[in-house]
Order: C-alpha cells, then sequence, then structure tokens
C-alpha cells in the first residue's frame, strides 16, 4: 500500500526510544498521584503580542500543612534542580493561559514545553499573566513588554559569560542540572555592574538571557540571577533529548534561531550581543550580524583566562566580517562597560 504523503513525519529513532520512556515514567508517576502542574517562565513581547514559556511536569501535591504545602502555589519552587531533572515532563496535555480576560489554550510539546505567542494589548512594563492545566490552581507568570520607541536591547549568554562555570564543557550541562543551590554558582566579575549601567542609561531596554541549559534548571538560573543583581529578564532556554529528526538537539541552532526571531519580533531594535570566546558564541553572533546588520549594536565578548579556555575545549576563531559592528573584548565586566560607556548612550 503506498505511503500516504499526508502522513506525519516518522520520528528519529532516539526521539521514539525517548518517548517511550516518558510514556512508562508517566504511567508510574501517575499510579503514586502525580499531578500535572506548570512551571512558569518569564515571557515577554511587544505592546500587541506577548511570548508565554511555561512547563509541564507532574508533581506529588503536599500533605496539607506541610512546609511544601506552602511552596505548592510556587511551583517553581517546589520543582527545582535534580528533582527538576527527575521529574516527568507531560507531553499534549493542555495549558490555559489568560491575560487581560483573554483566554488561549494550547497544548505543550512532546518534552512539556509551552511556547506560544498571544496577541494582546498591554502597556509597556512588567505585567502577570496565569497559567494552569485541568483541575490546578493558577501559576502566575511575569511578562515584560518592550515600549515602542526602544532602540538598543541586551542579548547575553550565561555559561562562562554571567557565571564561571570552571568545568569542561561535556560535563557542563551534568554540572548545571545536579547542582542542586544556585549559592554554589560564582559570578562573573564586573559583568552584573556592566548589564546594570547598561539598563539604567536606556531606560526600558529589554534584557534577555540566551543559553543552551536546559528548561530544568530555569528556576536555578533564575535565583541566581536575581541574588547577583543582573538585570531581570526572561531566559531562553532549550529541552535536552533527541528532536523528531535528529539524535540531539544543536544548541547552536536554538541560539540562531532565537536570535532571527527577535529580529523579526523587534524590527527596531539593534541589540548589545554578549558571550564569550568559548567556542560558538563569536560564530553565532557574527553569523547573525552579517544576515542582520541593522540588528547588532555591538557585540561583547568576555575572554576566557587560559585555564577556562582549556577547559571549555579552546577559543573559537571568530570572523569578524561585519562592517561598521564594533567588537569589544575583554576578560570581565569592568572592562567590557569602559568600552562601551558611550556605544548606545541615550
Amino acid at each position: 500500500m503506498p505511503e500516504d504523503p499526508a502522513a506525519a513525519p516518522r520520528l528519529h529513532r532516539a526521539a521514539r526510544i525517548d518517548d517511550a520512556i516518558h510514556e512508562f515514567r508517566e504511567r508510574w508517576a501517575r499510579r503514586r498521584g502525580h499531578l500535572p502542574t506548570v512551571i512558569p517562565y518569564t515571557g515577554y513581547g511587544s505592546v500587541t503580542r506577548i511570548r508565554v514559556l511555561g512547563r509541564v511536569l507532574l508533581a506529588k501535591p503536599p500533605r496539607p500543612g506541610s512546609r511544601r504545602a506552602r511552596l505548592w502555589r510556587r511551583r517553581e519552587e517546589s520543582v527545582r534542580g535534580w528533582r527538576s531533572f527527575t521529574s516527568v515532563p507531560v507531553g499534549d496535555v493542555d495549558v490555559t493561559i489568560e491575560v487581560e480576560g483573554i483566554v488561549r489554550t494550547v497544548k505543550a510539546d512532546r518534552g512539556g514545553v509551552v511556547d506560544t505567542s498571544v496577541d494582546v494589548e498591554l502597556e509597556p512594563g512588567w505585567h502577570t499573566i496565569t497559567m494552569h492545566t485541568p483541575g490546578s490552581d493558577a501559576v502566575e507568570a511575569p511578562v515584560f513588554i518592550v515600549a515602542p520607541g526602544v532602540e538598543h536591547g541586551i542579548v547575553c549568554d550565561i555559561d562562562d559569560t554571567v557565571m564561571v562555570t570552571a568545568l569542561p564543557r561535556p560535563f557542563l550541562a551534568f554540572w548545571n542540572t545536579f547542582v542542586l543551590d544556585e549559592h554554589a554558582r560564582t559570578p562573573t566579575p564586573g559583568m552584573a555592574v556592566f548589564l546594570e549601567r547598561l539598563t539604567a542609561s536606556n531606560p526600558g531596554i529589554p534584557v534577555v538571557y540566551l543559553s543552551t541549559g536546559a528548561w530544568n534548571v530555569a528556576p536555578t538560573l533564575s535565583r541566581f540571577l536575581s541574588r547577583n543583581l543582573y538585570p531581570r529578564g526572561p531566559l531562553l532556554l532549550t529541552d535536552w533529548g533527541p528532536t523528531p529528526d535528529r539524535f540531539f538537539r544543536s544548541g547552536p541552532e536554538h541560539k540562531k534561531t532565537n536570535l532571527r526571531r527577535l529580529a523579526e519580533e523587534f524590527p527596531a531594535i539593534s541589540w548589545v550581543l554578549i558571550g564569550d570566546d568559548g567556542q560558538h558564541d563569536e560564530a553565532i553572533y557574527g553569523e547573525f550580524a552579517r544576515e542582520h546588520p541593522g540588528h547588532v549594536a555591538a557585540v561583547a565578548i568576555r575572554q576566557l583566562s587560559p585555564s577556562e579556555a582549556v577547559l571549555a575545549g579552546g577559543r573559537s576563531k571568530p570572523d569578524h566580517a561585519t562592517p561598521d559592528i564594533p567588537w569589544l573584548y575583554a576578560p570581565d565586566g569592568a572592562g567590557l562597560s569602559a568600552q562601551l560607556d558611550d556605544l548606545i548612550a541615550p
């Protein structure tokens, strides 16, 4: 019998195995009384459309009166660290989003991730929306709305840029997932002050943290950024595991896709792209700058120390064929700030 051309494409073998494992774990968790719960993430948007982010996991309701019960309404706090990694994501479950009287129901993807856009009119600044699954309490998610007249934005990497990992790259994902306490992470000297000065001199400027880290650690990373006084902003992370067409998802492709999306969502904004010289950021930012020169104000690269470069697998070999776009290099935030002081002054 000839194959139906309209049939859905066959999943990669690794994805089929991954789905089978998730199905087994989901049945096991549900038998133990675990229920779908939404972990809300920070979203962003314009005055006419927002990007809503979150994840659906199976979690066991706490005993009434227990300490965990007091944290139950703060789902991002009750499912964290290695528990986030071992918690079971729920795919194809309905998630209801409510914002300013608008109600929209979407489905989480295979990994339980909710990443959708909602058309709604909102004033610039911070807002709160709600999300919930059938039968669960609503949880709140912050959303930052960029004002129409804002000219600049910040896209910042995390590992080895705002925090010093000092680990070989093959072990980085493991570390980020299984370290339980954000206090164990070391902020990059001067980087928080650098970002804060940029935001203070450009009111309303959006700050987006773009990383190849897994969504599992979003709550931990958010607390780390807040504790170390980094500007508030959404995290754009990725989901671990195989994709429908390949064994493992591509970190660089994740960054490229989101940079292009930001350029489409905010056509009037030019971005300061901040990263490090350990392997990929320079190449990714350079490619984006050549494709969208009007969307890049500057590229600021934190130079790794010799020992950090060894652990990162060496330094990248950048291609700076980006006329009129300055590239700044320094080992810390203070050095980058000194070079960028007057570049995007209001």
